[in-house]
């Protein structure tokens, strides 16, 4: 499509969300159950299309060369689709945060005020290989009477049209209008920057993807930005954990799903500990199929163990592997563990192994992040395992919204005040 054309239907997409979201926030708590049970019978009746359309995204990607952590979070496949429906029975228990009363109280004056949670209106999400965001962020926005447009990756274009089919058959089983969940259907990327400016009719964009597009929305959005989904996520083992323990918590961390942004990068291990540790963590590893970086401490623990170290520099220490590595450093106290995840930290998940209690107040009272950790693996920041359903992102900023974001972070409040023909003084 030419420029002209690309604006044309990015106005086109708004306008129908806008009206929309209208519709939708005027929902009762019935009706977005009926709803949002209609979308998983639809999913469900059409799985074999939806699979099917997976399995040329899929075979895309491995003509194209992706990579296999890219590949795997494009994948979809019974279980992981039948979890995805899961997900769904979640949310529709969850508590609907829209019509809360945040607060009330009566003014000197008279008035009457409160504060009363509803719905954003219209949300732009732009989002890379996860076919799985499609179905968690509709359910979420609709849950929450939002509208929602959608721009997913080039690499997942036919599995999102297949989701995107079965979600708007339920929103018209169900009387409601399908452009209350729109999927940008073109992988022309001057869509992405025109959604970006799209203020008169979205108020609220997400990005979900690496740091080039983080740095896209923003810096070219004129709407508010929700950032995060990036991890750079470390745990620091200290002289007093007990180390058989962390053995399983580490290899959780870094093993059970590599290529997702809140599995372990660093290891941080107290220099008391380490040369025990480090072959042992790292034998143990190396069956998982892990590699690795480290410090010249690192380097020199391991130099007869007969596997190879990698030398480790600040590059490495910055980077999000999304694969089966691993970095690892010796530090010589808790304070060195701290300067190195805040010189490094994305903000997202940081964990510490002690049995000390001092020592893990003053790891989670120093370090600064949307998700901090004692005794436990970074793998739990996520919206399903923190109680919220599903999630939208995982917001790495400080306002309005941090660390998994659930129902609640989908909505903003209005003040309603009464009064009895109440005049200003």
């Amino acid at each position: 499509m030419s420029q002209i054309d690309n604006e044309q239907y990015l106005i086109s997409l708004g306008e129908r969300a806008k009206q929309a979201s209208y519709a939708l926030a005027n929902l009762t708590g019935t009706q977005k159950q009926a709803l949002l049970q209609a979308i998983g019978t639809s999913l469900s009746h059409h799985k074999e299309s939806i699979l099917a359309a997976n399995e040329k995204d899929v075979l895309a990607a491995r003509n194209n060369g992706l990579s296999d952590a890219m590949i795997d979070r494009l994948v979809l496949n019974e279980q992981r689709l039948s979890n995805i429906i899961s997900d769904i029975d979640n949310v529709i228990s969850l508590e609907d945060p829209v019509g809360t009363e945040i607060e009330s109280r009566l003014l000197d004056n008279g008035l009457r005020l409160s504060r009363r949670r509803v719905p954003l209106g219209v949300i732009g999400v732009i989002y890379e290989a996860r076919p799985n965001v499609t179905v968690d962020i509709a359910v979420l926005a609709l849950k929450t009477g939002n509208a929602v447009i959608l721009r997913g990756g080039k690499e997942t274009l036919q599995s999102n049209l297949a989701l995107n089919e079965a979600i708007q058959e339920a929103l018209m089983v169900q009387g409601l209008p399908e452009a209350a969940v729109q999927l940008i259907a073109s992988p022309d990327r001057t869509l992405v920057t025109g959604l970006l400016t799209l203020d008169k009719y979205v108020d609220m964009i997400v990005p979900r993807g690496g740091q080039h597009l983080q740095r896209l929305c923003a810096e070219q959005a004129s709407i508010p930005v929700i950032l995060g989904g990036i991890g750079i996520c470390h745990l620091y083992v200290h002289h007093s954990a007990d180390l058989e323990k962390a053995i399983n918590v580490i290899t959780n961390a870094k093993v059970q799903r590599p290529t997702v942004c809140n599995a372990l990068d660093t290891l941080l291990v107290h220099e008391s500990v380490a040369e025990h540790f480090i072959p042992l963590i790292c034998q143990h590893l190396t069956a998982q199929g892990v590699g690795f970086y480290g410090c010249d401490k690192t380097q020199a623990y391991m130099g007869q163990s007969g596997i190879e170290v990698s030398p480790a520099s600040n590059e490495t220490y910055a980077t999000e592997w999304l694969s089966l590595t691993l970095g690892i450093k010796v530090v010589d106290s808790t304070q060195s563990a701290i300067e190195h995840i805040r010189l490094f930290s994305s903000g997202h998940s940081e964990a510490i192994l002690t049995d000390n209690i001092h020592t893990a107040n003053h790891f989670m009272n120093e370090v600064d992040a949307s998700a901090v950790y004692v005794n436990a693996s970074t793998r739990f920041t996520d919206g399903s395992q923190f109680g919220l359903g599903a999630e939208v992102a995982v917001s790495t900023q400080k306002l309005h919204a941090r660390g998994p974001m659930g129902l609640e972070a989908l909505t903003t409040y209005k003040w309603l005040a009464w009064g009895d023909y109440t005049a200003r003084d």
